[in-house]
C-alpha cells in the first residue's frame, strides 16, 4: 500500500477525521463553509475537496486572540487551524466526520474572501448564466466536484482496461491540416507561413491510421477534439473522445473489444452486469424506431399501418407515403385537453408535424379515434394489433413522407417515453447498431458524401454496386448506443490506394483535390499498410449517462455556453491589431 505523504499545511483532510482519532492533535486546512456564532461558543464548518469538519471555538478553552479572530471569519475564508479531535455533543449521522470536532489552539488566515454571488451548496441559488461566470466557485460546490470526481474514475478505468489488453496511448498532432468533410474546422493561422492556416482536428482519425501503418497494433488516447458546429446540450465546440484503433482485426474484433470495455465501465463504476448487446442493422433502427440511436429501455416500437389504413376514404393517409404508429402504455385515459397539448408539441417547428391522429384503446376492448367517421372497429382492431395496443393503451398514428415522419414519431417517442417515466437514468440498455449506408446524397448538391467519413470501408460483398447503385452500399461501420445517445462510432477503414481513390472519385474528388488533401495517406498505403479499424467513445456523452444525465456540461470543468463562450474568461475575444499584423491577417470592416 502506498503510504501518507506528509502535507505541511494540513495533517489530515476535512474528510476522513473520526472516533478513533479522539485526542489526536491534527492540523486542517480549507474554506469555511458556514459559522455559528453563540456568543460564548463558535462552530465552524471547513470544507476541503474530501468533506467537512466541525471547528469549536470556546471562549473557556480557546486562547482570547484566536477565538476574536474565529469571529471576523467569513464565507469562503481559506483558514488553516491546529488543534484536537474530541467527542461531538450532537452527533451527525450524514457526516462521515459527524461524531467529532476539532477544539482549535490555533489559526491562521490564509486569504479572506468576498462574500460568493452564490452560496457553495449542493442546493445553490445561483443560476447557470452566473455560475458558469464563476465557474470555479461552482467546482468547490459537490454536485460539480463528484462529476468530476466521476469523470476521472471513468477515464482511468478506460485506461486500465485498454493498456492491459496492450493498447499503447499515442498523443497525436493538434495543429493539422484543414479537410472539407465533416463539421467545419476552427482554423489557426500561422505567422511563419503568411496566408496559411492549420487546422484543429476534429478528430485525430488519419493519424491513428498511419499508426497502424507505423506497426504500433493497439493506439489509444484521450484526446481533445474540435467542431466548429452549432451547439446543443450534448454538444461542445471542444470535445474528448476515447480514440482507439487496431491492426490486423475485422468488424467482430473490435466489437467485441469495446463491447468489453464498456461493459466493464458498468460493473466497475455502476455496478451493473450487462450481457452480450443486441446488435441491429441501420435499417431496422429507422424501420422500428425512427432513428439510428433508439433507446432500447422500453418498447412502443413502430407499426407501419399503409395496408390497414389506405382501403378507405380518408385522403390523408391515402396520400401518404408512409402511415405509422405506436402504442403509448397506459394513456388510454389521457384527457381530449391532454392529447390537444400532445398534438400541439408535434405541431412545434422543431418537430414540424402538421396533425395527429389518436386511438383510445378502451378497457372493455373497444376503440374510439379521432377517425371514427372513416374507420370502424374491425380497422382499429387491426391497428392495435399491428402497434401492439393493449387495453388502456394509446395509438397515436401520423403519415407523410416516410423519413420525415418517421423522425417525427421518434421524437413522440421518446418524448412520451419520458413523460412515462421509462427512460429510468439508472436503467442501462447498450446495443449496437451496423451495417449502415456507405454513403448518403446532399439533395442540394446532388453529390454523395461519406455518412461516416471517407475513410470507411465498404462491406466487401457490396464493392460492385460502387459503380451502379452507390446509395445501397452497406459501410463496414458501427455504433454503440447506450440509452438512446450515440456514444461511439468507428468502421474498418479501407487500407489500399485503389480503393481509396474509388471512394475519393465517388465523393466528387478530382484527383488533384485528393491528392492537395490526403496524398500522405495514399502515400503511406503503398509501404505495407495491414487491415485496420478502430472506434472513438465521446468521453463527455458516455460519462454523463454513466452520471444519470445527459447534459455534458456538467461533467466538464469549463464548459462553453450555448454560444460556444466562456463567459468566465470572456472568449472567444478581438485581438491585438499587432498580432493580427504578425498573422498576416486584415480584417475586412462592413
Amino acid at each position: 500500500m502506498q503510504s501518507k505523504i506528509t502535507i505541511m499545511y494540513r495533517s489530515h483532510s476535512c474528510g476522513e477525521l473520526n472516533a478513533t482519532h479522539i485526542n489526536t492533535e491534527v492540523t486542517l486546512a480549507g474554506w469555511v463553509q458556514k459559522s455559528r456564532d453563540k456568543g460564548f461558543m463558535n462552530w465552524v464548518d471547513l470544507r476541503d475537496r474530501y468533506g467537512i469538519t466541525q471547528l469549536l471555538f470556546d471562549e473557556s478553552r480557546t486562547e482570547k486572540s484566536i477565538f476574536e479572530l474565529a469571529k471576523t471569519l467569513g464565507r469562503e475564508f481559506v483558514i488553516q487551524v491546529k488543534g484536537t479531535v474530541i467527542e461531538r455533543e450532537s452527533k451527525n449521522a450524514n457526516m462521515a466526520t459527524g461524531e467529532i470536532e476539532i477544539l482549535v489552539s490555533q489559526m491562521t488566515i490564509l486569504n479572506a474572501a468576498l462574500t460568493p454571488p452564490f452560496t457553495i451548496e449542493d442546493e445553490t441559488d445561483g443560476g447557470e448564466d452566473i455560475r458558469m461566470k464563476y465557474r470555479y466557485l461552482d467546482i468547490r460546490r459537490n454536485p460539480v466536484k463528484n462529476n468530476l470526481l466521476f469523470r476521472h474514475k471513468v477515464a482511468m478505468e478506460v485506461r486500465k482496461y485498454l493498456s492491459d489488453l496492450d493498447f499503447c496511448e499515442v498523443e497525436t498532432p493538434y495543429l493539422i491540416k484543414s479537410t472539407p468533410e465533416g463539421a467545419r474546422d476552427f482554423v489557426v493561422p500561422s505567422r511563419m507561413n503568411a496566408g496559411q492556416f492549420y487546422a484543429l482536428p476534429q478528430s485525430p482519425q488519419t493519424f491513428k491510421q498511419l499508426l497502424m501503418v507505423g506497426g504500433m497494433d493497439k493506439y489509444f488516447q484521450i484526446v481533445k477534439c474540435f467542431r466548429d458546429e452549432d451547439l446543443r446540450a450534448d454538444r461542445q465546440p471542444e470535445f474528448t473522445q476515447i480514440d482507439c484503433e487496431m491492426a490486423f482485426v475485422e468488424q467482430e474484433d473490435i466489437l467485441n473489444v469495446f463491447e468489453g470495455l464498456t461493459r466493464h465501465l458498468l460493473k466497475e463504476i455502476k455496478g451493473i452486469e450487462v450481457e452480450k448487446f443486441p446488435r441491429i442493422t441501420y435499417d431496422y433502427a429507422m424501420k422500428t424506431y425512427g432513428n439510428d440511436k433508439p433507446d432500447i429501455r422500453f418498447g412502443m416500437e413502430f407499426g407501419e399501418l399503409n395496408e390497414v389504413a389506405q382501403h378507405k376514404d380518408f385522403s390523408v393517409f391515402n396520400s401518404a407515403e408512409l402511415v405509422v404508429g405506436i402504442a403509448a402504455p397506459g394513456t388510454g385515459d389521457y384527457s381530449r385537453k391532454e392529447i390537444d397539448a400532445l398534438i400541439d408539441w408535434m405541431k412545434r417547428p422543431q418537430i414540424g408535424a402538421l396533425g395527429m391522429v389518436y386511438v383510445k384503446c378502451n378497457e372493455d376492448g373497444t376503440f374510439k379515434s379521432s377517425v371514427d367517421k372513416f374507420y370502424d372497429q374491425e380497422d382499429l382492431a387491426k391497428w392495435a394489433q399491428i402497434t401492439g395496443a393493449k387495453p388502456g393503451d394509446m395509438i397515436f398514428v401520423l403519415s407523410g413522407q416516410a423519413d420525415k415522419t418517421r423522425t417525427q414519431l421518434s421524437a413522440l417517442r421518446m418524448e412520451l417515453g419520458t413523460r412515462l417515466g421509462l427512460r429510468n437514468p439508472a436503467e442501462f440498455a447498450p446495443l449496437w447498431v451496423v451495417d449502415f449506408p456507405l454513403l448518403e446524397l446532399d439533395e442540394e448538391s446532388g453529390r454523395w458524401h461519406a455518412m461516416h467519413h471517407p475513410f470507411t470501408s465498404p462491406k466487401p460483398e457490396d464493392m460492385d454496386l460502387l459503380a451502379t447503385n452507390p446509395g445501397k452500399v452497406r459501410a463496414n461501420a458501427y455504433d454503440m448506443v447506450l440509452n438512446g445517445n450515440e456514444i461511439g462510432g468507428g468502421s474498418i477503414r479501407i487500407h489500399d490506394k485503389a480503393t481509396q481513390q474509388l471512394m475519393f472519385k465517388y465523393l466528387g474528388f478530382t484527383e488533384e483535390e485528393a491528392r492537395n488533401q490526403f496524398g500522405f495517406l495514399m502515400d503511406a498505403f503503398q509501404f505495407g499498410a495491414p487491415p485496420h479499424g478502430g472506434l472513438a467513445f465521446g468521453l463527455d456523452r458516455l460519462v454523463s449517462i454513466l452520471g444519470g444525465q445527459e447534459t455534458i456540461r456538467d461533467f466538464i470543468a469549463f464548459p462553453k455556453n450555448n454560444s460556444g463562450r466562456d463567459v468566465m474568461i470572456d472568449a472567444p475575444s478581438i485581438i491585438d491589431e499587432n498580432q493580427l499584423n504578425e498573422l498576416h491577417i486584415q480584417l475586412k470592416m462592413e
